[in-house]
């Protein structure tokens, strides 16, 4: 016998103790189907389950990941052509209203809306409405 035929036959004993892996595999996952113990679900339960909040959340883990805030005046699109034009004491006119409040975004998500104040002569902002956890879900979606 050479050593090709041992090969071959070392193969068909591992193949053969496969397949007997996989029949008893197969076996024991339609016993369980039978028994009720695989169950299967609808997506649409999954959908509309509320969140179970977290108790005592370990927050100490997230505490010091650094998070960019800023605060958007307005927007407004240009064209290329108006955008070269533009030199000092140029006006750009905004999408807002004067007076109307300004937002308030963290890491380029909005989370709420206020006011510039000057505190120490310095700007800052007053939260004059903060968005909700679920609205802000909401507009991912």
């Amino acid at each position: 016998m050479s050593e090709d035929d041992n090969k071959t036959d070392g193969d068909n004993v591992d193949q053969d103790g496969m397949a007997d892996e996989w029949a008893a595999a197969m076996e024991q996952q339609e016993t369980e189907e039978a028994d009720g113990a695989a169950q299967t679900v609808d997506l649409d339960e999954f959908q509309n389950e509320k969140p179970q909040p977290i108790i005592n959340p370990d927050l100490d883990v997230i505490l010091d990941i650094p998070v960019s805030i800023s605060m958007e005046v307005g927007s407004t699109a240009i064209t290329i052509r108006n955008l070269l034009q533009l030199n000092q004491g140029s006006v750009i006119e905004l999408d807002r209203l004067a007076g109307e409040p300004l937002d308030v975004l963290v890491n380029g998500t909005l989370i709420a809306h206020g006011e510039v104040v000057v505190v120490n002569e310095k700007f800052g902002i007053r939260m004059t409405d903060v968005i909700s956890p679920s609205e802000r879900i909401q507009k991912l979606k």
